[in-house]
């Protein structure tokens, strides 16, 4: 199954299409882009800002994929003690991710209902 947005539009900003703690997880990778973290790293950060809640490491290492498979972030192979991890770091900040989420929407129902997305976007220009 490749990743993919889900849309909830019940919700506002990021909410749309993240979970609360996916969005934690951008964010402990947005507040500082040129600093790469591995998974733990980010699961830590996220259970801290989370608690007492607590999400699992397979859910963070799994969302972590999604985005990188995404094109959202990029991940780098290393060596270590205990074998090989991901180091992920940013590819988009969090205005290139919204303008993300606009484009792959629009695109998405460009797909599905063409004449009407132009006529509709037509009109709220």
């Amino acid at each position: 199954m490749s990743a993919k947005l889900e849309f909830d539009t019940s919700q506002k900003g990021l909410r749309m299409v993240l979970k609360d703690w996916q969005e934690e997880t951008l964010r402990s990778l947005w507040e500082n882009p040129q600093q790469g973290r591995i998974s733990r790293e980010v699961w830590d950060r996220v259970n801290q800002r989370m608690s007492p809640a607590t999400i699992s490491r397979a859910s963070i290492i799994n969302f972590l994929e999604d985005m990188a498979s995404m094109g959202v972030l990029e991940k780098a192979e290393i060596t270590g003690k205990g074998g090989h991890r991901g180091v992920y770091t940013t590819k988009m900040d969090e205005s290139e991710f919204k303008k993300f989420v606009v484009r792959t929407a629009i695109e998405a129902l460009m797909r599905s209902f063409t004449e009407e997305t132009k006529q509709t976007i037509a009109r709220i220009s």
